[in-house]
């Protein structure tokens, strides 16, 4: 293309920008007027089309041309056809309103049996990857994948593509039904058609676990063919080591998957093992052959301590590990460090990880940043009772110049392990005190609530803890986290010292209002609460403390100005029993299953595209993965059962295969729930007719207690949660009527209705797939508080597009905080889902005067039956919104109670049945429109209940409902 040629020689010859401009103006001139007359060849408009890209690249908009580009993909010449679909991928993106049109050209190119074009459109679709592009050609992708007349690199191309469609949109991409065609790819002979198959099934395997359990013998196979057989082509031989590649791919996708049950796949995973550890000890002769050898090392290692981390293999591996966070490189050093702590967090004894533990040490002064994090997360996952003080004591002095972007998760982690680790409270104080003076700007919130939480809950711990705090106080250098401390502990404890020399109630005073003028004025609120704290315990300080609030009474913020005046006003009642009451010593703490520093840390550690196989941490912190493989084994093993006997009775493709001739077998349900329209069916509430509510309560018959005893499919009830179950599922804790789940497969909706102790729901399954649905199972998981009937159906047989129904009357015994599990089980498949049944459901709205709603919520009183929060909205606060979502929880809303017609004043009566009886839910919710804050407080007889309101309330108001 001459005319190309001397447009780049133009463009080149630009010595300055305004000379390239008026170049490419008088070109993108030039171009329009040919488009505009229409009568142009291929190669025409291949050459202009490519003078735009070139301008593109360069960094020009580009407005037009887009539409001879898509024309471009339709010819016939391979040359016009290449340059089209490079435009479209350069000039298009996801959301393009111009995409569609190049749908219908890609899916034909897919379906010619030119190769060739079938790479350019699996190109663009990879590069492109749009929503509608992944609904309408992940089938086509997937047929040249499988298909047997398909050359390699075809096959190489349309695995990548599948993977690149699945990560960007895994509820559209069918993975679970082509698991076996997939998994069955891995043994191609081209290496690197397995290579591609095998990275695509790493991605599907870690979603999808039990689907492509097949792919675990199928790794191992791959390995012995390479390792043991030799069986791979010369090509794929990368300085000395055959395809490292898929040999660290395959070790990878073993270690998502429990230990074998099968003798033979153990010891033929530990021979493999062995001979990756033997092939090792070669000395490498350049730094490819060093990388190479040493990707293979250490993720046989990591599948070594995954399987058994007492094996003799990972004694050898300790060993060699301590060589590695010695070496000169650094990618050798980080390696060996990070597969130190992988060790570190299986091993029962970490004897050989502690006598490395000086070289360990030293890794937080390495040069490079990434060892250091490295070094930090070894110390801290092979941490103990025997080494803690000296690893905190080290990691105290090396936060003192440890790198800013490391100085909050090293707070953190200090924290963690003085927490778990103190054998004496002083030495816990005097750590986490040290902590927040050494780096109190990188001091999350968590931290010092987490000090707070411990010393109130402590009290053998609170003298000491006053004393300390003051100590730190007292001297001239200002840390707002420590003021925090300070302030709140000697707030509640500071009267346990008063009597110690240099404790004096006025030094105490004085200690934490020398700061006062520094400090942020969410910490001057906190301290003026701690001043009239001081008023009631110390009332020699008084005129001190109310020459403060009278100074703050005018201040321009609002909230110092309100805590001031209503302070004052406490202060100088004339009885002190308001201000006793006001300033009682604040209750234990709740204790948490898990820490809250914990959870700050591990929402740090964000995975990559592959999901980490361990957290770092103990041992303890590793329970939780090795339940959820041992979840995933029983899931396995209970889903080969099934189908085995599903193969022996009525095979569900035999079932298939009739239905689509016109055969199927099925049983006849009700009009209404054959369906096909699913909103019509949707928004009819007659169904819930057919259950009566009554007065007497459900009877305990078997079909009562176990809904689904003559099914003949029997669910197992150890599965994990669904994934993505939780946003329907909480909306649904105020709408009546809604989506529950749904797949790519089935959609579950759900209706109810509600009145007293008493409730009836109609559960809706809809087939969404192109062949009937077999083995239709409900069952709701046994609930203390809570009881379920649900009449044994016949089984069902959902013809494609149809529904059936399954109603279910629910009665509340007693106050419970968790809602049941619901499980659904239909073909081969089972879902484990929370039934949207909450306490809330069983109130019934109440309307009261201003009067009679005041003197009900002073009966209940303050806490512990009071709950308060205040908290931020992540959206604009819309008052009509709140207005529904309070109605949704059944409260009934009183006008004209609070004299700010923003805020809200809500009533319900909860019926907890028998045990529980009736219990009066008062609540007052007060919107900062501007701030886009509220502040809810929930008031009722009962503590459990108070906190379970608030939490439901806050979580969807501070969601921006």
């Amino acid at each position: 293309m001459r005319g190309l040629t001397l447009f780049i020689a133009d463009i080149r010859n630009c010595r300055v920008r305004e000379l390239e401009e008026k170049r490419i103006n008088k070109e993108m001139a030039n171009i329009r007027s040919k488009f505009k007359e229409g009568n142009m060849n291929g190669y025409q408009k291949k050459k202009y089309v490519c003078k735009l890209l070139y301008m593109y690249i360069l960094g020009w908009d580009i407005d037009f041309g887009h539409l001879e580009a898509v024309n471009l993909i339709s010819s016939p010449v391979y040359s016009e056809k290449q340059i089209g679909y490079l435009a479209v991928t350069l000039l298009f993106h996801e959301n393009s309103d111009l995409v569609r049109l190049v749908v219908n050209s890609t899916k034909k190119d897919l379906d010619d049996m030119n190769e060739i074009n079938n790479c350019l459109a699996l190109h663009a679709i990879a590069n492109i990857g749009g929503r509608e592009m992944a609904e309408s050609l992940s089938h086509d992708v997937h047929r040249l994948l499988i298909s047997p007349t398909s050359k390699s690199f075809v096959k190489k191309k349309a695995a990548l593509t599948l993977l690149r469609l699945f990560r960007k949109y895994p509820d559209v991409i069918p993975v679970t039904d082509w698991a076996e065609r997939i998994i069955q790819l891995m043994d191609e002979y081209d290496l690197g058609v397995a290579l591609s198959v095998t990275t695509l099934v790493l991605a599907l395997a870690q979603s999808y676990p039990v689907e492509f359990g097949g792919c675990y013998v199928k790794a191992v196979h791959r390995l012995k063919r390479i390792l043991i057989e030799r069986d791979f082509s010369l090509d794929y031989i990368y300085y000395k080591v055959p395809i490292p590649w898929l040999q660290v791919k395959c070790l990878r996708l073993l270690q998502y998957y429990p230990p074998p049950d099968d003798p033979k796949l153990r010891t033929d995973i530990s021979e493999l093992l062995q001979i990756i550890m033997t092939n090792s000890q070669d000395s490498p002769k350049n730094v490819q052959h060093s990388n190479a050898q040493n990707a293979v090392l250490f993720e046989a290692i990591s599948l070594a301590i995954h399987l058994d981390s007492n094996s003799t293999i990972c004694a050898q591996a300790a060993a060699l590990l301590g060589r590695f966070i010695s070496s000169k490189e650094t990618n050798v050093r980080y390696l060996g460090l990070e597969t130190m702590a992988h060790l570190a967090a299986c091993v029962d004894s970490l004897d050989p990880i502690k006598r490395h533990q000086e070289t360990i040490l030293m890794s937080l002064r390495d040069r490079d940043i990434s060892v250091r994090r490295r070094g930090l997360d070894l110390l801290y996952s092979m941490c103990d009772a025997s080494n803690a003080k000296i690893i905190v004591s080290e990691l105290l002095r090396y936060l003192q110049v440890a790198d800013y972007a490391m100085r909050e998760e090293m707070v953190l982690k200090i924290a963690i392990l003085a927490e778990k680790f103190a054998t004496a409270y002083s030495w816990y104080v005097d750590i986490i005190l040290q902590l927040i003076s050494t780096s109190g700007d990188k001091v999350g919130e968590e931290v010092w609530y987490r000090i707070v939480h411990i010393v109130t809950n402590n009290e053998d711990l609170q003298e000491y803890a006053s004393k300390t705090v003051l100590n730190y106080l007292s001297s001239p250098q200002y840390n707002e986290t420590m003021v925090k401390v300070g302030a709140y502990i000697l707030g509640e404890f500071g009267h346990l010292i008063a009597n110690h020399p240099g404790c004096s109630p006025i030094e105490q005073f004085n200690a934490i209002h020398s700061k006062f003028n520094l400090c942020s004025l969410p910490t001057r609120a906190l301290m003026l609460t701690t001043y009239v704290k001081f008023v009631n315990l110390f009332p020699e300080i008084k005129h001190q403390v109310l020459t403060v609030f009278n100074q703050y009474r005018y201040v321009l913020d609002p909230e110092l100005q309100q805590r001031a005046c209503e302070y004052l006003a406490v202060a100088t009642l004339p009885s002190d029993d308001m201000l006793q009451t006001v300033c009682e010593e604040m209750p234990p703490f709740p204790e948490r299953r898990e820490s809250t520093l914990l959870l700050k840390l591990n929402q740090q550690h964000g995975d990559t595209e592959d999901k980490r196989v361990w957290v770092i941490g103990g041992k303890d912190a590793n329970v939780e993965q090795q339940d959820g493989l041992k979840r995933i084994a029983t899931m396995r093993a209970n889903s080969i059962s099934r189908s085995r006997s599903m193969d022996v009775s009525a095979p569900s493709r035999a079932a298939a295969s009739a239905a689509a001739n016109g055969h199927a077998n099925t049983i006849d349900v009700p009009a209404s729930a054959t369906s096909g329209s699913h909103t019509a069916d949707l928004l009819d509430l007659d169904a819930l007719d057919s259950l009566q509510l009554q007065d007497s309560p459900i009877a305990q018959s078997p079909t009562a207690m176990n809904p689904t005893s003559s099914s003949p499919l029997a669910l197992p009830t150890n599965i994990p949660l669904a994934q993505g179950y939780e946003l329907p599922f909480q909306q649904l804790q105020y709408l009546s009527e809604g989506l529950l789940y749904e797949t790519n497969d089935v959609q579950i909706t759900i209706k109810s209705e509600y009145h007293a102790h008493q409730g009836r729901l109609a559960l809706y399954l809809t087939n969404k797939l192109a062949y009937p649905v077999s083995n239709i199972a409900f069952q709701v998981a046994d609930h203390d508080s809570f009881k379920c009937q649900m009449p044994t159906p016949l089984q069902h047989t959902i013809a494609p597009g149809a529904q059936v129904q399954r109603l279910l009357q629910v009665e509340c015994l007693d106050v419970f905080t968790e809602p049941p599990s619901l499980f659904v089980g239909f073909n081969n498949q089972m879902l484990h889902l929370k039934l949207p049944v909450y306490l809330t459901k069983f109130q019934e709205p109440v309307t009261m005067d201003g009067p009679s709603f005041f003197k009900r919520w002073n009966q209940i009183g303050g806490a512990p039956r009071e709950k308060q929060s205040i908290f931020a909205s992540a959206g604009p606060i819309r008052l009509e919104s709140v207005t529904a979502l309070l109605s949704g929880y059944r409260f009934g809303i009183l006008r004209d109670v609070d004299p700010n017609p923003n805020n809200f004043v809500g009533v319900g009566i909860i019926h907890a049945g028998a045990k529980g009886g009736k219990i009066g839910a008062l609540l007052r919710l007060e919107p900062n429109l501007e701030q886009k804050m509220y502040r809810l407080t929930v008031r009722t007889p009962s503590e459990t209940v108070s906190d379970l309101l608030l939490s439901m309330l806050q979580q969807n108001l501070a969601a921006g409902v």
